[in-house]
């Protein structure tokens, strides 16, 4: 495949976390961040009776991916949505249930690996970051050049966890005045003249966090994935399982209250046993999230931040939630 490489985040255990409810004729995963396509290939080869969808709202993601999955015909369908979508992907498709929801969340190797795109720091490029280009929305030197100091503290701080977020929302407020901001380098130059010389020591590169912040703003990042969980999870069958991989602690918070509300027992502690349909719908598969080891950081620098949660329906709680292997046995 020509075009930027992709080293899937830890490809070994997520396939192991998926395989057990896809390895069956008919079985479904729904990917819903594609990228490039890592994962589903990894998972369609470990589960050859198993097809993909893949989801991603960045077309060249998916012009890659589909080139990358070619080898597996129609056993790889690809969706242009935005992965809050799910329910409109399956009910376009015809799936009232799948087996098995992938989240690989924030940017992909791709998009990282394309100067154009314009959400490196390494490279001058044009400020866009918007996963979706196609879209029309506001990039990120829209953010920059339009948005109060206020709006904009907010936004490092919030989605950028940045110590310096008023004062580097103050300088650029500022600097905007003289010029907007079309291009990484000029902000970038901005950052290392607004952060102190000891924080810039630590903490990876001082453009970090802005750039994470602003890439955030821009797609929404946030309230897609507080939207796209409770729809992957009333979208897997019984025994079916919806797997993330954060990068993010807001993230991973998000993932981790959505999946605590289903496998928590609303039954009271001292109630001397469960009445039956009173049990949680979903158990938990992973011990609290799961990080990288140092083998495979040293391998994938892009493995460092990430924390991996998974669980699996155990209860039908609705006239959806049968697997495909029932359906198939059904019919």
């Amino acid at each position: 495949m020509s075009g930027p490489t992709h080293v899937p985040v830890l490809r070994d255990r997520v396939v192991s976390l998926l395989a057990p409810p896809l390895d069956h004729a008919g079985a479904v995963l729904v990917d819903a961040t594609l990228g490039l396509g890592g994962h589903t290939e990894a998972v369609l080869t470990r589960c050859p009776q198993a097809r993909a969808v893949g989801v991603d709202r960045d077309r060249d993601a998916l012009a890659l991916a589909s080139e990358r999955l070619a080898p597996f015909g129609d056993r790889f369908t690809p969706a242009h949505a935005v992965y809050d979508e799910i329910p409109r992907v399956l009910a376009e498709l015809e799936l009232d249930v799948v087996d098995a929801v992938l989240f690989d969340l924030g940017v992909s190797s791709m998009q990282l690996d394309l100067p154009e795109r314009g959400f490196a720091y390494a490279a001058d490029a044009p400020l866009d970051m918007r996963m979706d280009p196609s879209s029309g929305g506001p990039t990120a030197a829209d953010v920059l050049n339009t948005y109060s100091a206020a709006e904009l503290t907010r936004v490092l701080r919030d989605w950028g966890e940045e110590k310096f977020a008023r004062k580097i929302a103050a300088a650029v407020v500022r600097e905007r005045e003289k010029e907007p901001f079309t291009t990484s380098a000029r902000l970038v130059e901005l950052l290392y003249a607004e952060i102190p010389a000891p924080a810039r020591r630590t903490g990876g590169h001082p453009a970090k966090r802005t750039f994470q912040a602003l890439r955030m703003e821009v797609n929404d990042e946030l309230a897609v994935l507080r939207r796209a969980l409770p729809a992957a999870l009333d979208a897997v069958g019984v025994g079916g399982r919806v797997v993330v991989e954060s990068y993010h602690s807001l993230e991973d918070r998000t993932v981790k209250r959505a999946f605590t509300a289903v496998t928590r027992s609303e039954v009271p502690e001292d109630l001397p046993f469960v009445p039956e349909g009173s049990e949680p719908a979903f158990r938990t598969v992973t011990r609290g999230a799961e990080k990288a080891n140092a083998d495979e950081v040293g391998e994938n620098p892009r493995a460092a931040s990430v924390r991996l949660r998974a669980v699996e329906r155990v209860r039908d709680t609705g006239p959806a939630a049968v697997t495909s292997r029932d359906r198939g046995a059904a019919s």
